[in-house]
């Protein structure tokens, strides 16, 4: 497990950082066709682009702190930096649809010339540039639970759905002649929805993450089921559980037989945590509370 979640950062970062370039060369690509093209709906997925820069870097950077051991100012760890990373990144996808909105509806309201028809060669291959980029960065964001990865992930798919948004615009601009010149810029104003709407979903979560809300009731009920099947446990009184940066911090309270030394109390809860640590979920620490069970009414 240790060395799955291993290969799974150096995963992480090595196409965060591969996605900075990818960027920083699709954003020029992007204006500068762009301009040249008359299409402000490809001018936009560049300046999008640009952002999707600073956010896989900043993506990079929260990697590369959050896996960085405990130490004495941080005796809990750095995984929050990843957290914040989510957050920051969420916050930018939002900032890229309001930007784009608000140029898309200048532009509607301006006069200007049909998009050429060479940007709509460029849009296809940025929707399969960014889509494969989607697919590589959320499958190692998911492999890692990694919100940042996620968030960043969908940088990428909001870049491949302003384009395809372009493209049926330009297309519908090229075809439909006098009049439609606006279509590619009603396009991008539209993709701004579905940007905004996943941005929020992200910020949500990453948010949650920050404020140390407790994971799904399913995973809580799974944990406590492990803990229970511990031989000498005689029940769990309490589990929270949150997640921290790429890993899961726990605190779990077991009930054992109130007869009990607490030697063998102490081995138990040891046994509690072993079982715990080396589960399919990737937990970074546990504290075990031993208790006695809790009399009955009848008592």
């Amino acid at each position: 497990m240790a060395s799955q979640t291993t290969e799974s950062i150096a995963a992480g970062l090595r196409i965060s950082g591969s996605a900075v370039g990818i960027n920083l060369l699709l954003a020029v690509g992007k204006i500068i066709t762009g301009v040249l093209g008359n299409s402000y709906a490809l001018v936009a997925d560049g300046i999008e682009s640009t952002a999707d820069v600073f956010s896989s870097f900043i993506v990079w950077c929260g990697l590369r702190i959050a896996v960085k051991p405990t130490d004495e100012d941080h005796p809990f760890g750095h995984g929050k930096a990843e957290s914040i990373a989510a957050v920051v990144v969420a916050l930018m996808l939002l900032g890229a649809a309001a930007l784009i909105a608000v140029q898309s509806i200048l532009e509607i309201r301006t006069p200007q010339h049909a998009p050429e028809w060479f940007t709509l060669v460029a849009l296809l291959g940025v929707i399969a540039i960014k889509e494969t980029l989607y697919r590589s960065v959320f499958k190692v964001g998911h492999s890692l639970e990694s919100s940042s990865l996620k968030g960043d992930a969908w940088h990428h798919r909001s870049d491949a759905l302003t384009s395809a948004a372009a493209f049926i615009g330009i297309t519908i601009a090229m075809i439909g002649g006098p009049g439609f010149e606006s279509a590619d810029d009603w396009a991008a104003l539209a993709a701004c929805a579905v940007i905004a709407f996943n941005g929020v979903r992200l910020f949500r979560g990453a948010l949650d993450e920050v404020m140390d809300a407790s994971v799904s009731p399913e995973v809580v009920g799974s944990v406590r089921a492990i803990a229970a099947g511990v031989d000498g446990v005689a029940g769990i009184e309490k589990c929270r559980i949150r997640k921290q940066g790429l890993h899961l911090m726990m605190d779990i309270h077991v009930q054992v037989d109130g007869d009990l030394s607490v030697r063998r109390g102490h081995a138990i809860a040891h046994d509690v945590k072993d079982r715990l640590l080396t589960s399919q979920y990737r937990i970074g620490d546990v504290t075990v509370h031993i208790e006695p069970p809790q009399p009955s009414k009848s008592e």
